[in-house]
């Protein structure tokens, strides 16, 4: 777990920025997922999947595309901070939302393209070859049945670290508060 999480982490429930609902932060670079009640208390933590483009940015329009009509250099998972809770989808029945606007959902692996060998990605040390989805977070099934479903039952809010914007221009409140923490 990077220094920034643990920082984030206790600046959202110091700051009280979830107001009170649980909250995930979700750093790409590790590849990793940290659920939080919202008591502050770690849940759980599990390697996740993340959008196989490197970049922190939603393309205008994405949510009204087909997966397969997304260019590969669209496929990212933005950064930034959301509010999100379960709702419908056009063809995944109910979903978490990360972020309704870009499509970005939270769910369980699929084992609908074996090429893409994605529990096995989910298994390596490595966070190296965790980039494989549409922009979506993917974590194990297991890990979603036990954590993130009964957690995020009523939603919650969803930090997610930048690839390559500074943590000031993502969440610009957290980096106020951290400039002004004696060091």
């Amino acid at each position: 777990m990077s220094g920034t999480v643990i920082e984030l982490a206790g600046w959202v429930v110091t700051a009280k920025d979830s107001q009170g609902y649980p909250f995930a932060i979700i750093d790409k670079a590790a590849a990793q997922i940290l659920v939080f009640g919202g008591d502050g208390r770690l849940r759980g933590a599990a390697p996740g999947l993340f959008g196989s483009a490197i970049g922190d940015h939603t393309a205008p329009g994405i949510a009204g595309l087909a997966l397969r009509e997304i260019p590969g250099r669209d496929r990212t998972t933005p950064a930034g901070r959301f509010v999100g809770g379960y709702g419908p989808s056009i063809d995944a029945g109910r979903v978490l939302w990360v972020d309704y606007d870009s499509a970005v959902s939270i769910h369980p692996t699929a084992t609908g393209v074996p090429a893409e060998r994605r529990a096995e990605r989910l298994a390596s040390p490595s966070p190296d070859d965790n980039r494989v989805t549409h922009g979506c977070i993917n974590v194990s099934p297991e890990f979603y049945e036990r954590i993130i479903r009964p957690t995020f039952e009523r939603g919650g809010v969803f930090y997610i670290l930048p690839d390559a914007a500074s943590i000031a221009e993502t969440f610009p409140e957290f980096a106020q508060g951290r400039a002004q923490q004696p060091r």
